[in-house]
């Protein structure tokens, strides 16, 4: 009995050669969602979101419980040979890797870094074989999207080899045709130009191959904001000469180029002059901290600009997310990060350090000559993250974080605001297609109460467009009501107040309270006094609990001592200290921030000095 399961084109699952009907085309989504992590346990929070994404349906769990069984009896005919199995952390689709083309195509790739060129090119042909269209086709879910992306790139980064291993055959001729067409639909990837240029010129065509050198640096200047690399430099330099035989190609034993990165988004809105200070940071800064408050999109620019990037890194692009804000994981151990990223650049189980130093050792050492591109995404802190960072000079990495990272020491800092107002209404134009005219005033409104944060505008076009009978006048109803706000920014499993919440909990307690407390202030602006009167703490504690505050972007600084709420937190903090706190305590509160004033009053009344006056008050009344 054999079981092959295709997916690099049409889906197919075959029982001793016969096609076997899987079913429709969500039960096929919950097959696919386990056979790419076959033989690992797929939790079912795991499965619900590959599958269903953003919406699930009401009763998610027992309808892909219902898939599940299904699935058991369409593949029962193949006995031992494949197995789904339900433990503790998730379930299992139990199969031979080499019954999946998937694992073939890898494994094929992986095999051609440690043999001869000619049996490389075999190897790499036999691997490009298996694909018979675009992976997963007609199947279209946003987890299986971002899959057939990075499979598309894995494809992709096995042709650019195959292209260098026939340059070093002579085959230029053979190639030319394939590379013309190839950078046409690939202008900005530095490693094909440099293979046509290569191509062109030794078929004595060195005018048309200097011409591909100054088309891609003008396209890299006018799109990206970059210069060429080292490597197309340098290519250019042997075309200059005519030394071209001098040019280092592809040597099986490079890694394979994989990459990780989640898809980019296609709305991808606005951020131009902090994507520029991004992708002109390196190699001057081979660290870059995109920090910000919760839903401001840190995530998504980091991904946009590691997109951007890419061709830069040919040995591998890799993304991590820490998990250092969840609300169902806890934050990623620097061990486990470093196991993943150890595998992920293909070092064997069995080499793997069991301590922390020798597996932080193994990979600065791993990666000393390579050009990587790391992205860890949601850092809970500096000690996380300071084992992952690569030593070699060729790295990059992108970091995102909602907190203050101090401790990298040269990292490039870019801090995220929320975005400019008309950036903010084509985003949410272009989400919300089917309103595209409705009254610019009315969209206008909806973006300032939204607080032109990303994600509150993404969620409120997203449920205009969900709710064809929603008009943007409807919309501004459901949002002006203060209390209700914050509940109807909320898009399926994307939420404001969970992302704020999620700040929120990782504070102390009496910073917590003081952040609660805060929402009782009816002005915009306060300082450190206000804050030590509502929370009845002394003034030194009240600055060390605001600038924990600050830290994590919960709060904001206008000037020295002067802080204030961002619109959509103060109306979290007021909604939490109204249902966390008793009656009691939220007007005893007050009556302390109202003695602060009548003190204040008086102090300046009589003359006193500003810093007198704090002083006074921190002595009477913090």
């Amino acid at each position: 009995m054999t079981v092959e399961l295709l997916v690099l084109g049409d889906v197919e699952v075959r029982i001793d050669g016969h096609p076997v009907d899987v079913g429709h085309a969500r039960q096929m989504c919950v097959l696919l969602a386990l056979l790419v992590d076959a033989n690992r346990a797929v939790s079912v929070e795991q499965l619900v979101d590959r599958v269903w994404g953003e919406q699930p349906p009401p009763r998610a769990r027992s309808t892909l419980s219902g898939y599940l069984t299904r699935l058991r009896h369409v593949l029962a005919p193949a006995g031992d040979e494949i197995g789904l199995t339900w433990r503790p952390e998730g379930y299992v689709l139990t199969v031979a890797p080499e019954a999946t083309d998937l694992h073939r195509f890898r494994q094929l790739v992986g095999q051609a870094r440690d043999v001869d060129d000619e049996r490389a090119l075999a190897l790499l042909d036999q691997a490009q074989a298996l694909w018979r269209g675009e992976a997963f086709a007609h199947l279209d879910t946003l987890w299986l999207a971002g899959v057939r992306d990075t499979l598309n790139r894995e494809r992709y980064a096995a042709e650019l080899d195959r292209n260098d291993l026939r340059l070093r055959g002579g085959e230029h001729a053979w190639l030319l045709p394939g590379l013309l067409t190839q950078v046409h639909d690939h202008p900005l990837d530095e490693r094909l130009a440099s293979q046509l240029m290569l191509a062109l010129c030794r078929a004595g065509r060195q005018a048309e191959a200097l011409r591909v050198f100054h088309d891609t640096s003008r396209r890299l200047s006018v799109e990206l904001g970059v210069q060429p690399g080292p490597e197309l430099r340098q290519c250019h330099g042997h075309v200059l000469r005519g030394d071209t035989e001098q040019v280092e190609l592809w040597n099986p034993s490079n890694p394979s180029g994989r990459n990780d990165l989640p898809g980019d988004v296609a709305d991808f809105t606005g951020r131009g002059d902090e994507l520029g200070r991004l992708l002109a940071s390196f190699p001057a800064a081979p660290v870059a901290v995109i920090n910000g408050m919760a839903g401001v999109g840190k995530t998504t620019l980091a991904i946009h600009a590691a997109h951007r990037l890419v061709q830069r890194f040919p040995d591998a692009v890799l993304f991590v997310d820490l998990h250092g804000h969840s609300d169902n994981q806890q934050a990623v151990d620097p061990m486990a990060a470093l196991d993943t990223l150890l595998r992920a650049i293909g070092v064997p189980d069995v080499d793997i350090p069991s301590g922390l130093d020798a597996r932080a050792a193994r990979w600065r050492s791993e990666l000393a000559d390579r050009a990587v591109l790391l992205v860890l995404d949601d850092a809970a802190g500096v000690a996380q993250i300071r084992p992952l960072m690569p030593g070699g000079p060729r790295c990059l990495t992108l970091i995102t974080s909602r907190r203050q990272l101090p401790g990298l020491d040269g990292a490039r800092v870019l801090s995220l605001d929320v975005l400019p107002h008309a950036d903010a209404v084509t985003l949410f134009t272009r989400i919300a297609a089917n309103h595209r005219r409705a009254a610019p005033e009315a969209v206008a409104e909806v973006i300032r109460l939204c607080g032109h944060l990303p994600l509150a505008v993404r969620n409120t076009a997203a449920r205009l467009r969900t709710r064809p009978t929603w008009t943007v006048a409807h919309l501004l109803e459901r949002l002006r009501p203060q209390g209700r706000r914050l509940v109807e920014l909320a898009a399926g499993d994307r939420c404001v107040s969970a992302a704020f919440a999620l700040s929120y909990n990782n504070l102390t307690p009496p910073v917590q309270r003081l952040f609660r407390l805060l929402g009782l202030y009816p002005g915009r602006e306060f300082d450190a006094c206000v804050a030590a009167a509502l929370a009845d703490v002394d003034l030194a504690d009240a600055r060390r609990s605001l600038e924990a505050l600050l830290d994590v972007h919960l709060l904001q600084q206008t000037s020295l001592d002067r802080y204030h709420f961002h619109d959509l937190l103060r109306a979290y903090a007021a909604h939490l200290t109204d249902t966390q706190d008793t009656e009691a305590v939220r007007n005893t509160a007050q009556t302390r921030l109202l003695d602060h004033y009548l003190h204040s009053g008086r102090c300046g009344h009589e003359g006193w000095s500003a810093e007198a006056r704090a002083r006074h008050n921190a002595r009477n009344l913090c």
